[in-house]
């Protein structure tokens, strides 16, 4: 089957492309690559959360897709908004890389080592809220970029550190630029952080049978556990919310947090498990962990509503 894959065109978003290739040459299709530049990778100079949020990173590729020029578009997982537009859907969620984060910088060896006042750079909400809460004494700048304009900011000494996923170093060889990295339970992960998914047309059956050998069931449970959280919480990028699950033979343990990014109320966190037989479990998962997040959220006296639109 001749199949073309739209990507965006970072040296990461074409790594992930080109690994979707080769495993699909290796079913035996013929596999082109269409690239593309995206609304998310122009606008840099304010973030996401202003300027209309993750979507922007695949609004493009799925033109492409609408109008036949690609027959699948690859992304990383967490920049894929919860709710996709009538007539695509994920039809692949891959094995996934390392989910957590990672302190770079080219003085210090952890976040613990980092002076007071140092500055940390990251656009995350999440990230943002997560360090606020575990070194207020931290001056928190906005990092914008892909992988390789963030790294060179670091080295020309805008920042002491700056908080990557440990994912995107690895599958660049970058990991020898990674000082630490973050247990979830120091800082936990986005929802689908470190996962590939990939998005077809609804309508193309005969492309997601292409694609059936690729899904890793296990990780597509737990990314749907977190993606349900995210989407109960009306979960955007301008919403501080982290969602981590952990597989342990058919029990499906999920954690999230909430936190506010000005660091006024503490940090709300919310956790269960269940068995998990299939993805409708994964997400009654994460409704009943988002309900409990949402709850504890309204207690300390924060507000949703920033992350609803």
């Amino acid at each position: 089957m001749k199949l073309t894959i739209a990507t965006r065109e970072s040296r990461l978003a074409l790594w992930q492309a080109e690994h979707v290739k080769a495993l699909l040459e290796q079913q035996g299709h013929t596999v082109t690559l269409l690239g593309m530049t995206t609304k998310g990778d122009q606008i840099l100079d304010r973030s996401l959360s202003k300027v209309g949020g993750k979507g922007l990173f695949v609004k493009e590729l799925e033109v492409a897709l609408e109008e036949g020029q690609a027959d699948l578009a690859v992304h990383s997982l967490k920049d894929v908004p919860m709710e996709l537009p009538q007539g695509f859907v994920l039809a692949c969620v891959m094995e996934r890389e390392d989910p957590r984060d990672a302190l770079v910088s080219p003085k210090y060896t952890s976040l613990a080592a980092l002076p007071q006042g140092a500055v940390v750079g990251t656009s995350s909400l999440r990230r943002v809220a997560l360090l606020r809460a575990a070194r207020p004494d931290l001056k928190i700048e906005p990092l914008r970029g892909n992988l390789d304009t963030r790294l060179r900011k670091l080295d020309e000494g805008q920042y002491d550190a700056i908080v990557l996923a440990a994912a995107g170093l690895k599958r660049l060889d970058l990991e020898h630029r990674i000082r630490a990295v973050f247990a979830p339970s120091e800082m936990l992960p986005a929802a689908g952080q470190g996962a590939l998914g990939i998005e077809i047309r609804s309508a193309r059956p005969e492309v997601q049978q292409a694609l059936a050998p690729l899904v890793h069931q296990g990780t597509w449970l737990r990314v749907a556990a977190e993606r349900a959280v995210s989407r109960a919480m009306g979960g955007s990028c301008s919403m501080p919310l982290a969602a981590y699950a952990a597989l342990d033979g058919a029990t499906l343990s999920l954690q999230a947090a909430w936190g506010d990014p000005e660091g006024r109320i503490p940090l709300v966190r919310a956790q269960a498990a269940a068995p998990a037989a299939d993805l409708a479990a994964a997400e009654a998962l994460g409704l009943q962990v988002a309900t409990q997040l949402r709850q504890g959220v309204l207690r300390v006296g924060g507000t949703l509503d920033s992350g609803a639109h």
